[in-house]
């Protein structure tokens, strides 16, 4: 038996008209064109046999089964060629040419990418391949009998290769780059670097091997060919002349070599900026102007230098280096525009200068050590100021007045004098004048023509000692132009005012006083301020030189004592003393006063510590101040008043028919009168008030009947003496039952016991009425010394005539 053989046959023909760069590429492939040799076979190995069944015989047939030994292919991927591209031809020995076998083809891409023809085994690429999608294929091949349906062969792998074409451009990883360099930088500073890839196979050839070189932005700037770094190409490069450049930078693959694809990208590359120039004025003069009555700190213009650099770069900083107006003005920098505005530092004066100059330096503030070669990064121009004339109010010859005036200065004298003038060249006349919101009540005035300032009322330093006024001072010709000025008036005293007590004094003298005891220290007081302080004398008035009961000794220090001359004062001799005072002062003119002083004479102890008084002294020794004398005095008179009125009305009560049991069937007795007013008379009365012989009510009259006689007066009955109080009412209600002069109306009859034992009997005025002959007073006097008004008013024949 033959043994069978499996044999892939390579293509018999490449087509050569493709396109040159399609030749170029086969050319360098490995795979030789060959002539069809159905002979040429890869032989299996002997160690494996596979059984078959023999047509002959019926017999099983035993072989050795032959493993493949499959080759690796190729393929060049992008094939547009008119025709499928043709990859080999699978064969075995065991095929006789009948159409027994069939060729089958299982892997990647088979039956999709790869075609088998199933009778003859022929391989063709169904489309066209891209390597940079799949490089690579694995397929397995068999053989199989159709009749039988078993593999002839056993299966075997291959791999299908795609050949890698110049394809795929470079492309950049962006399309815009943006990069930034430093002026002035030197040659060979990098500045970025560009990045391209290409999609081709880097291990095959030249197709992804890429070359950079610049297209545009030569001779500025160049670009490394392996690296893509951008580096400056030209020295010292000047922002102020051109600040932006675009480069555009190609990439090409087959490194760089003709027929290599490219790409390309744009590099926008800016200079920034270094301090590299000075600021410059661009005029060395200014001329500004101001009026002279501009206010401190006015603007009066802006300088500015010029700087080609930006940023901090161009920061600058005025100054005022040196002239004659550096002191009259001053310069500020504006951070927003980097402008220097001059300003007023003093007042101007056009009538003392007119014109100022002055030099103003520009300084960049950040300066680079690396351009000071340059030359100094500063500048200077001169300012000049011309000063305006403008109407100014006028001017007083001092901030203000002081002016100082007696008291009693006159009115009309003249106390001072205010000057004042126009400083402009016209020198105005001025006017002078008060305002009045400062001296309302018009005390001064000022002559309108020279200032003079004299009095118009009386002054007086203890009611005002200062006067603030305030002088306007006007021009004539121009009453708009006015100042004012504040005047400052003082009112020196002069003694005016006499020296008082320096305040109340309540003293006391002991009845068991002796002779030369202090009794009280007195001082004295005085408006008056005089310039070497107070200086008081005291004495008695000279009536009474020689005081019999008290003496004043003057201590020499504005005080003085009071004492006593005499051994013992008595009280109900004399309960008072008034010790008149002369008080005078040792300024000119002098002036003196006389204060009286009361002296109370009081009991005291063996120590002199007063024990009774009478009760105007006793109240002051206990140190009551006068609101509690007033009220203890009130409260006195209350009192009395209360109980005189008290009195009166029970005199005043009128006499009434009482019951004495609270169970008497006439109690709530009512009484009716042919002469009354009928049912409207029905006044009740309560004989509750019979058990308190100190219970009383008001008079109750008739409504109908208007008495003759309320109060009729009647002539009392003796009081008895030691009568139970029940019997005493009992009497006098029986006495009230028999009266015939009993009022026929309603009355409340009320009864007082005044107990007994009065030595003095009834000294009721009433009673006398009813007396015959004149009463005796002459006892009163013997009752002692709290009768002794009594005594004055009732005793002695001629009290009635009094």
């Amino acid at each position: 038996m033959s043994t069978p053989a499996a044999s892939l046959l390579k293509p018999q023909t490449m087509r050569t008209c493709y396109c040159l760069s399609f030749l170029f590429w086969t050319c360098m492939l490995h795979v030789v064109q060959m002539t069809p040799s159905p002979k040429r076979t890869i032989k299996y190995s002997q160690s494996e046999r596979i059984l078959g069944l023999s047509q002959d015989d019926g017999k099983t047939l035993h072989r050795s089964k032959r493993g493949w030994m499959w080759n690796q292919f190729f393929l060049l991927e992008e094939y547009i060629g008119p025709d499928t591209q043709y990859v080999g031809k699978l064969h075995t020995d065991q095929d006789k040419g009948d159409g027994n076998l069939k060729y089958i083809l299982t892997g990647d891409g088979a039956g999709s990418l790869f075609i088998i023809d199933e009778n003859t085994g022929d391989i063709h690429a169904a489309k066209k391949l891209d390597r940079e999608e799949k490089s690579l294929y694995v397929l397995r091949a068999k053989a199989i009998d159709r009749k039988t349906g078993k593999q002839v062969e056993p299966e075997s792998e291959f791999i299908i290769k795609i050949h890698d074409i110049n394809d795929n451009e470079p492309k950049f990883t962006k399309n815009t780059y943006t990069a930034s360099v430093p002026e002035m930088s030197g040659v060979g500073t990098s500045v970025i670097q560009v990045t391209a890839t290409d999609a081709d196979d880097a291990n095959y050839g030249n197709s992804a091997k890429v070359v950079y070189s610049i297209l545009q932005g030569q001779p500025y700037f160049s670009v490394d060919p392996e690296t893509g770094i951008i580096k400056t190409a030209l020295p010292d490069m000047s922002r102020e002349n051109r600040e932006q450049y675009q480069v555009v930078i190609q990439a090409k693959d087959m490194g760089g070599q003709m027929g290599g694809l490219s790409g390309t990208t744009t590099v926008i590359i800016t200079l920034t900026d270094v301090n590299d120039n000075p600021p410059r004025f661009p005029q060395s003069t200014y001329q500004f102007s101001s009026p002279e009555s501009a206010s401190l700190g006015t603007p009066l213009g802006r300088i500015k230098a010029n700087d080609l650099d930006v940023g901090e770069n161009a920061e600058i900083e005025y100054s005022i280096s040196n002239g004659d107006g550096s002191d009259m003005f001053d310069i500020i920098t504006d951070k927003d525009t980097q402008e220097g505005i001059i300003t007023i530092k003093k007042h101007l004066d056009f009538e003392n200068k007119m014109l100022y100059s002055l030099r103003v330096e520009a300084a960049n503030t950040h300066p680079d050590p690396r351009f000071f070669h340059l030359g100094p990064f500063k500048d200077t121009a001169l300012v000049k100021v011309s000063v305006e004339d403008t109407d100014e109010p006028p001017m007083f010859s001092r901030s203000s007045y002081i002016i100082e005036v007696d008291e009693d200065a006159k009115e009309g004298t003249i106390i001072g004098q205010v000057i004042a003038q126009d400083p402009d060249t016209t020198k105005s006349a001025i006017k002078y004048s008060v305002d009045r919101h400062t001296d309302l009540d018009r005390i001064f005035n000022i002559h309108s023509g020279n200032g003079s300032i004299f009095i118009s009322k009386p002054l007086d330093r203890e009611e005002t000692p200062w006067h603030n006024i305030t002088v306007i001072a006007t021009e004539i010709n121009n009453p708009k132009q006015s100042s004012q000025i504040p005047v400052f008036i003082r009112i020196l005293d002069i003694n005016d005012h006499a020296p008082e007590f320096a305040k109340y004094y309540e003293t006391f003298v002991c009845e068991n006083a002796k002779a030369g005891q202090l009794v009280q220290t007195v001082s004295a007081v005085d408006k008056d301020e005089p310039p070497r302080g107070h200086k008081f004398f005291f004495e008695l008035v000279p009536e009474f030189a020689v005081h019999p009961n008290f003496s004043v000794v003057d201590n020499k220090d504005n005080t003085a004592g009071i004492l006593t001359r005499r051994n013992g004062y008595s009280r109900s001799k004399m309960s008072t003393y008034l010790l008149p005072v002369l008080i005078f002062d040792n300024e000119y003119p002098i002036q003196s006063s006389t204060g009286t002083l009361t002296i109370q004479v009081c009991a005291c102890d063996s120590r002199g510590n007063m024990q009774s008084c009478n009760a105007e002294a006793l109240l002051l020794s206990a140190g009551l101040s006068t609101g509690a004398l007033i009220a203890i005095l009130l409260c006195i008179i209350i009192l009395l008043v209360l109980v005189v009125l008290f009195g009166a009305l029970k005199r005043q009560r009128k006499k009434e028919p009482l019951i004495i049991s609270k169970d008497d069937v006439r109690d709530n007795i009512v009484t009716y009168n042919d002469e009354g007013g009928g049912e409207e008379d029905t006044q009740a009365f309560d004989i509750g008030t019979l058990r308190n012989p100190e219970a009383r009510e008001e008079n109750k009259m008739r409504r109908d009947v208007i008495p003759e006689t309320i109060f009729q007066i009647r002539r009392t009955a003796p009081l008895w003496e030691n009568i139970d109080v029940q019997d005493f009412i009992q009497r006098r209600l029986k006495e009230n039952d028999l009266d015939p002069t009993a009022p026929p109306y309603d009355s409340l009859a009320t009864y007082a016991y005044e107990g007994n034992d009065s030595i003095a009997n009834s000294l009721s005025s009433l009673e006398s009425l009813t007396m015959d002959g004149n009463q005796d007073y002459d006892y009163l006097s013997d009752w002692g010394p709290r009768f002794k008004k009594l005594a004055d008013m009732y005793g002695g024949d001629d009290s009635d005539r009094d």
